[in-house]
């Protein structure tokens, strides 16, 4: 019965449609972008996830952004999906296929569409008179939900999982595949998977009996995925600092940092609690950041490995503290998933804008370690380093990640279970003492300029020390005599040299014989990867390209510049911070070759914008 009145809705002028329209042009399989532009709070989000993971299911490497605003439900919103066969997952510049669902962005959202792209839209709003370029899809929605779902008041979220049908008709998604994914999304819900279920075979349904196919795009099974995952970035992050053994984590919520956190608890709960029923670990949510970061402190202090996880605004307030961490030498871990400043900026936007903050945050000079994460899997990977050379170095050290690569989906070969023991540095125990018979505890023993240290509660009379932030000689003793800052800040220095030789290695991803380098760093590799491949097959400029993925830089990164007659470096910031850090490394005679291609008004950078800055630059 419930199918009858589906069919019934079938008018002829809606079957004909696109009736005029070529049906031959050339197929496009597994490589378009989907766009599903609708509200802020309508319930979008699991209707969105079920037609990612449909493809991804079948087979299709996929990436999924979202787009949403920082204040109130209501407000427009965007999810972008994409499906590369080429296994491309950067976002794609141009959208292929809109499922309009705003009517308050509808005739912008159709507008700004390259031709010969395809539209499914509320009937209602009548956007095929837009435009003569494009293939439309009217669907009535409202008529639809009311078949399927007779409590008015869900029908505003009954209705994403119409479309979901739809674009799983048009495309051709296994319907077995989205029948899986809404099973595991309400798994728990009996009556919500019914509910949506029904909605997703109505839109199918009736998209088959009243929709004339007429756009080129379509999915085809494939077994690219094969072994892979599909995670985002910032519970990559928490799984790392789990496996890092994070015994005290401390934290107050700020977007986009906030599920790094709150995924860690979930993970903690599960895997860190002993049988008798004890937590082995201590998460504060703090009154502030400046809180935050000095219990993380305390706690390197007291031999724990801590951390928090913060943006911009929270790191701005950190600054006088880790200051002390740096100056004091104090291991701890800050996790900064980076969005638009200055300021509140756009804080749902993504940016690689706090680069020169944290290299050189505090006053005084201050030299920072940065790590920088380039896919989910070093979230992960890089998560669990940081520890490890926070306590090395004895000292803050920094993981820059970004909204993009933090908040949304990613496909990734599974983590690497870690396999080598913890190392906690240069910790005397009571045994060494006794053999040492005291130890000076910022001295320069090895050379390193690494010096040791002892935990509170080591028992032996030789083990206390004070910390200050103050002026101190090697012995830990207050001191405002000139030499003994200058060759503390001289020891400082010589540890950051140190650090290069313990820092991840950039990755060269290829190193010929171009004239051209590039530099990037971060969630922009997916993006440079693509642009070399079009740089190459389009205007056939070969080049070479180098990822960064700590600062300090090693020496792998002088030798690539000084390989190259020009060397681009790609981010996503108006200042060129990257860049600004690599001049200030670089002999003198290596900085006129370096040249900027920035990207920074908030959307994740595309492969077409880098492309294009590189071929003006070049004179192409």
């Amino acid at each position: 019965m419930l199918k009858e009145k589906r069919l019934d809705m079938a008018t002829s002028d809606v079957a004909v449609q696109n009736a005029g329209k070529s049906t031959d042009q050339k197929k496009v399989v597994n490589d378009f972008s989907i766009q599903v532009a609708t509200v802020n709070g309508s319930g979008s989000q699991s209707a969105n996830n079920v037609l990612l993971r449909s493809i991804f299911r079948m087979g299709i490497p996929v990436s999924g952004k979202n787009l949403f605003p920082s204040n109130i439900a209501g407000l427009p919103t965007w999810y972008t999906i994409r499906a590369s066969k080429h296994g491309y997952v950067a976002r794609k510049k141009e959208i292929d296929f809109l499922v309009a669902m705003n009517p308050e962005t509808a005739n912008e959202d159709v507008t700004s569409l390259s031709p010969g792209a395809a539209v499914v839209y509320d009937e209602p709003l009548n956007l095929k008179s837009l435009r003569e370029d494009l293939t439309f899809y009217p669907v009535p929605y409202d008529k639809i939900v009311a078949t399927v779902c007779p409590d008015a008041k869900l029908r505003k979220l009954v209705k994403n999982m119409i479309y979901v049908g739809v674009v799983a008709q048009i495309l051709d998604i296994d319907l077995t595949r989205v029948e899986k994914e809404v099973e595991k999304q309400f798994s728990k819900k009996e009556r919500a998977k019914q509910l949506n279920l029904a909605a997703i075979h109505a839109g199918y349904d009736y998209a088959k009996a009243s929709l004339t196919k007429a756009d080129p795009f379509s999915v085809e099974a494939s077994n690219q995925t094969t072994g892979k995952i599909i995670i985002d970035g910032n519970a990559a992050a928490a799984l790392g600092a789990m496996f890092a053994g994070v015994t005290v984590v401390t934290w107050y919520p700020i977007t986009p940092s906030s599920s790094v956190v709150e995924q860690l608890i979930d993970y903690l709960r599960r895997y860190r609690v002993s049988e008798d029923g004890k937590a082995t670990f201590a998460v504060v949510q703090a009154e502030d950041e400046l809180a935050a970061i000095g219990m993380v402190l305390g706690a390197g202090w007291a031999g724990a490995r801590s951390m928090t996880a913060t943006s911009g605004p929270g790191i701005s307030l950190m600054a006088e503290f880790i200051g002390l961490g740096y100056y004091a030498e104090l291991p701890g871990v800050i996790f900064d998933i980076q969005r638009v400043g200055p300021s509140t900026g756009l804080p749902t936007r993504t940016s690689q804008g706090d680069i020169l903050a944290c290299a050189t945050l505090s006053h005084g000079d201050t030299k920072h370690v940065l790590l920088l994460p380039g896919s989910v899997s070093e979230c992960f990977s890089l998560g669990m380093e940081a520890f490890e050379l926070a306590e090395k170095l004895q000292t803050p050290v920094f993981v820059l990640s970004d909204l993009d690569l933090g908040m949304n989906n990613w496909m990734s070969d599974p983590f690497a279970y870690p396999e080598k023991p913890i190392a906690r540095g240069k910790v005397l125990s009571k045994e060494d003492l006794d053999r040492l018979g005291g130890f000076a505890r910022y001295k320069d023993v090895d050379g390193d300029a690494i010096p040791y240290r002892t935990l509170p509660g080591t028992d032996h009379p030789a083990a206390a020390y004070f910390t200050r932030g103050t002026g101190h000689n090697e012995k830990a003793q207050y001191s405002e005599r000139g030499d003994d800052y200058q060759n503390n800040m001289e020891r400082l220095d010589r540890k950051f040299e140190t650090a290069r030789t313990l820092v991840p290695k950039p990755e060269m991803v290829a190193n010929g014989t171009s004239k051209i380098g590039i530099i990037a760093y971060g969630s922009t590799d997916f993006a440079m990867r693509e642009s070399r491949d079009q740089l190459s097959n389009e205007f056939n400029l070969k080049t070479d390209y180098i990822r960064l993925r700590a600062y300090p830089f090693t020496r792998e990164v002088h030798e690539f510049v000084a390989q190259h007659e020009r060397v681009y470096v790609v981010e996503q910031n108006r200042d060129g911070q990257m860049l600004s850090l690599l001049k200030l490394d670089l002999a003198a005679d290596q900085i006129p070759k370096m040249r900027s291609v920035r990207h920074y008004n908030g959307l994740p950078i595309d492969a077409r914008s880098v492309t294009d800055d590189i071929v003006s630059q070049e004179g192409k």
